[in-house]
């Protein structure tokens, strides 16, 4: 994900400029980022995510979201569309619109060529820093892998790498686990060259 030769903005001019538009856009402290479309193996595993966790939190206090639901980082100056995300209780919003999300639980990122080194470094960092947190996927698309970093205490964050089709990846905080060969169920890998 390139910066678009848009103009800096205020987060509240971000705000007016992503309602009106047809295409979704990050916000980086300032900078204005063009959110691209996405594979079909994106596609199936965000859809497969959403929709298990969807089934699992059924009749509970907690809601899943997936693609569209921008979040906010005010300690970061970022506005985010994780491909998946998670809030239990009640949802905090940004304003009236509702759709600005302040307090997720699980987030999820399904990993991209373009995207894969952002999504691991500056906003794997960004998002370990939302209070409200407590897990955060990245989900490979070229494989079988899941990366989950799960909050324990003030902040001290601990890595578990799961592969296989055998692989769960179990989330704690919404008492919920994921099979990997349900999350790549329909996904064809492209060989390896």
């Amino acid at each position: 994900m390139k910066p678009n030769p848009l103009p800096r903005m205020s987060g509240e001019e971000y705000l007016a400029f992503e309602r009106a538009s047809d295409e979704k856009h990050e916000y980086r402290n300032g900078q204005i980022v063009a959110m691209s479309g996405a594979r079909r193996s994106h596609n199936v595993i965000s859809t497969n995510i959403s929709g298990l966790l969807w089934q699992h939190l059924k009749g509970k206090s907690c809601e899943t979201y997936a693609g569209d639901m921008r979040v906010y980082l005010p300690s970061e100056d970022l506005y985010a569309y994780p491909d998946v995300v998670v809030v239990c209780g009640e949802p905090e919003f940004q304003d009236e619109v509702f759709d600005t999300l302040l307090n997720p639980v699980v987030l999820v990122e399904i990993l991209s060529e373009t995207t894969e080194a952002y999504d691991r470094g500056d906003k794997s960092h960004s998002y370990r820093k939302i209070a409200s947190l407590r897990e955060y996927l990245l989900v490979s698309q070229n494989q079988m892998q899941i990366e989950k970093y799960t909050k324990h205490g003030d902040g001290f964050w601990m890595l578990t790498d799961v592969s296989g089709p055998e692989g769960e990846v179990p989330l704690e905080s919404i008492e919920c686990t994921l099979r990997l060969s349900e999350i790549y169920d329909k996904v064809v890998f492209e060989p390896k060259t």
